[in-house]
């Protein structure tokens, strides 16, 4: 059984379709791309899946239990984390601060622990310090140490997206959504994110599913790309497949590709 499995999903805006009749699946420990020009749909299915639109039609598999219009919180409780296209961080509140607070999905201490400061409160808020400083650690000296004091407003732009990640990790999901992780990045900063990705499967075990525009992310760490256009699933298969698919050379050029005999 698929962790993901996504039948049918159907969603539109106003008389535009913004998702068509999709089918879709993750395999646990897969990392899944999914790519395609702007205005695919790509994250419109990202907000479908998590919870910030409910489908028109088609059900939400995760697990095996139908998620279809859940709330988003309920959602990330379930064990899928997702990342933005624009980082929503709390720029006032410390890095280790924006960790910790992620984790609060995963408490047991109720209100009255909470204005009480009772021990089983302490014991928990140490927990989710610990854990917050473990989740810090997976991205080395850029998270680490005096930074875990430092607001987040204060990081570079590359940060704040690990950062983002962090917190995303610290909700203990099994699946997680990355929105185009390497937005705006340099070469160099690009090409450390693209293993980190691989790292978050093979060292930590998460599965992994992103929207990437860099067609060299999308190369180096993906066990399988999906191609949207105008919501409807072009292409499917390896990299290598896909990037010569003449639907996808023609919904990315706007054009039918040329055919040899080569």
């Amino acid at each position: 059984m698929p962790m993901l499995d996504i039948q049918h999903l159907t969603k539109s805006f106003g008389g535009v379709q913004a998702l068509n009749d999709l089918d879709f699946h993750v395999d646990k420990g897969e990392i899944v791309s999914v790519i395609g020009p702007n205005g695919a749909g790509k994250t419109s299915f990202f907000n479908t899946v998590t919870g910030y639109f409910s489908p028109d039609e088609g059900q939400i598999l995760f697990n095996g239990v139908n998620i279809s219009g859940h709330e988003p919180h309920e959602i990330t409780e379930l064990g899928i984390a997702r990342t933005f296209q624009n980082v929503r961080l709390f720029p006032d509140m410390t890095v280790l601060e924006n960790v910790m607070v992620a984790q609060h999905c995963r408490t047991t201490t109720g209100i009255f622990g909470t204005l009480l400061n009772t021990r089983s409160f302490r014991r928990e808020e140490a927990q989710i310090e610990a854990n917050a400083k473990d989740v810090l650690s997976f991205f080395g000296k850029r998270l680490q140490g005096y930074r875990w004091d430092q607001p987040a407003s204060v990081l570079s732009y590359a940060n704040r997206r690990r950062l983002e990640i962090a917190r995303a990790m610290a909700t203990e999901p099994e699946l997680i959504l990355l929105d185009e992780p390497t937005a705006g990045m340099n070469p160099k900063e690009t090409a450390e994110l693209t293993d980190l990705i691989r790292q978050l499967r093979d060292d930590r075990g998460y599965t992994v599913v992103l929207i990437e525009h860099e067609m060299r992310v999308v190369r180096d760490v993906s066990d399988r790309v999906v191609v949207l256009d105008h919501g409807e699933k072009i292409a499917e298969g390896d990299f290598e497949t896909v990037s010569h698919n003449p639907d996808v050379i023609e919904a990315y050029l706007g054009r039918p590709a040329e055919h040899t005999d080569e």
